[in-house]
C-alpha cells in the first residue's frame, strides 16, 4: 500500500469523522455545562458535579489507554473500535434517562470516556504508520475532526436541541448520529501494525527514568491538558459571566471549535514544513500569550469571539502533533507504548482542570481573572517543557551528525 498518500488519506478522513463524533461531542459539553448551571434538571447537582462529569469524559479516555492498547493488540483494531462504539452508545442513552447526578457521572462521565478512549487510543497511532513527509499534516487534519464536531454540536445543541427538547432527547439524537457515523468509520479504518512493528516494543521503567526527553514530553502533556480543559469547558460560562446571552455563549464555544477546524490542519502543515517541535513550541507559547494578554481583557462579545477563535487555532496543538512529536522522541516502534504513558499523564489534569477553574472563579466585576491568569501561566509551563524538548532534539541531531562525520573519517 502506498505511503504518504493513497489509502492513507481514506484512513485520515475516517479518523477525522471518528474524532468528530466522540471528541466533537464532548467538545460541546461546555454548552451542556452552562445549561445545567442555569437549569434545575438535576436538583441534587452543583457546579462542581457538572464540571467533574465533563472532566471524567476526557480523563477516563486517558485512564483506559493501557487497557485499550492491550485489547487492540489482542483482538485487533476493528473489534476494539466496535466495543468503543457500543460503550459510547450506551453512555449517551444512559445520560438521556439520568435523573440524578451519580447517574450522569457513570454514563456521560465514565462510560462515555471508556468508549471514547477505546476509539481514540486505537486510532491515534494509525496516522504515523501511513505517512512520513506529510505525517503532521495528516495528523492535523484528523485532529480537526474534534473541532468540526464541536462546532456543529455546539450550535446544534445550544441553539436548537437543548432549548427545544431538553437534555434527554438531545442525548438520544447525539447517540443515533454517532452510532451511524462511527460504524462507517470502523469499516474504513485499517492499521499497518504488522508492517511497521508499532506494537511490538514497550518502554521499560529504566528507560523512562533515565531519559530526560520523556519527562519533558510528559510535562508538556500534563500542562497542555490542564490548560486545554479550562479553556475548552469554560468559555460558555465565561461568556455568561460578562453578560452575554445563552445563544451568544454557544456561539462563542462554536467559534472556539471553528478555530480548531482552521488551526489544527495549519499547525500540522507547518509542523512538517518548519519542524514539529518548532511548531509545537510556537503554538503552545502563543496560547500562553493569548490567555494572559487577550482573555484577561475580553469583556465584550467581539473580544470574546476573537479570543475564542485565535485560542482555538493553537490551544490544542498538543493533541494535534503529540503522535508525530512522540515518534521523533522514541521512534515508531515505541510509539504505542509511549502514547500510553502520555495518556496516563493526562488523567489528572483532564479530571481536575475544569473543577479548578470553577473554584478559582470569584464574585464581582471580573469573575474569571484568576482563571485566565492560571491558564496563561499553565501554558507558560507547557512552553518551557516543549522548548527544552526541542533543544534536546537539536543537541541529539548535532551529536549524531558529529558521530557520522567521525565514522566516515575513520
Amino acid at each position: 500500500m502506498e505511503v504518504d498518500g493513497g489509502y492513507g488519506w481514506v484512513v485520515t478522513a475516517a479518523t477525522f469523522f471518528n474524532n468528530a463524533h466522540h471528541w466533537g461531542i464532548i467538545s460541546s459539553y461546555g454548552v451542556f455545562l452552562s445549561y445545567f448551571l442555569t437549569h434545575n434538571d438535576f436538583p441534587d447537582g452543583n457546579s462542581l458535579d457538572y464540571a467533574f462529569v465533563g472532566g471524567l469524559s476526557a480523563s477516563q479516555a486517558f485512564m483506559i489507554a493501557p487497557l485499550a492498547a492491550i485489547i487492540s493488540r489482542r483482538v485487533g483494531l476493528k473489534l476494539t473500535l466496535a466495543l468503543g462504539i457500543v460503550l459510547e452508545t450506551a453512555a449517551l442513552l444512559g445520560a438521556s434517562w439520568a435523573t440524578q447526578t451519580w447517574q450522569l457521572y457513570l454514563s456521560q462521565g465514565v462510560c462515555f470516556g471508556w468508549g471514547l478512549g477505546l476509539q481514540y487510543v486505537s486510532t491515534i497511532a494509525i496516522i504515523p504508520q501511513w505517512f512520513t513527509r506529510r505525517r503532521s499534516l495528516a495528523a492535523g487534519i484528523a485532529a480537526a475532526g474534534s473541532g468540526t464536531g464541536g462546532l456543529l454540536y455546539s450550535l446544534l445543541c445550544g441553539a436548537v436541541l437543548l432549548p427545544r427538547f431538553g437534555p434527554g432527547w438531545t442525548y438520544r439524537i447525539l447517540c443515533l448520529i454517532q452510532l451511524v457515523v462511527n460504524t462507517v468509520c470502523l469499516l474504513l479504518l485499517r492499521d499497518r501494525n504488522k508492517i511497521t512493528g508499532t506494537i511490538t516494543h514497550s518502554i521499560s521503567l529504566r528507560h523512562l527514568v533515565s531519559h530526560v526527553e520523556l519527562w519533558l514530553l510528559l510535562g508538556w502533556a500534563f500542562f497542555s491538558t490542564l490548560g486545554f480543559m479550562v479553556i475548552w469547558y469554560s468559555l460558555d460560562d465565561f461568556s455568561r459571566s460578562i453578560g452575554l446571552s445563552a445563544p451568544q455563549g454557544s456561539i462563542v464555544t462554536a467559534v472556539m471549535n471553528l478555530g480548531q477546524v482552521v488551526g489544527r490542519p495549519l499547525v500540522g502543515y507547518f509542523s512538517d514544513a518548519v519542524g514539529r517541535l518548532n511548531m509545537a513550541s510556537l503554538a503552545t507559547g502563543l496560547t500562553a500569550l493569548l490567555s494572559l494578554l487577550l482573555w484577561t481583557f475580553a469583556r465584550s462579545y467581539a473580544s470574546t469571539l476573537c479570543f475564542a477563535f485565535f485560542a482555538g487555532m493553537v490551544f490544542g496543538a498538543f493533541f494535534t502533533v503529540v503522535s508525530p512529536v512522540a515518534t521523533e522522541v522514541v521512534g515508531l516502534e515505541y510509539l504505542s507504548s509511549c502514547l500510553t504513558i502520555v495518556w496516563l499523564t493526562c488523567v489528572a489534569p483532564a479530571t481536575f482542570g475544569e473543577p479548578i477553574a470553577l473554584e478559582l472563579r470569584t464574585v464581582g466585576s471580573n469573575d474569571y481573572l484568576h482563571v485566565e491568569l492560571f491558564t496563561g501561566f499553565i501554558y507558560v509551563g507547557a512552553t518551557i517543557c516543549v522548548v527544552l524538548l526541542r533543544q534536546w532534539k537539536v543537541i541529539r541531531n548535532e551529536d549524531d551528525f558529529l558521530f557520522r562525520t567521525w565514522i566516515k573519517r575513520v
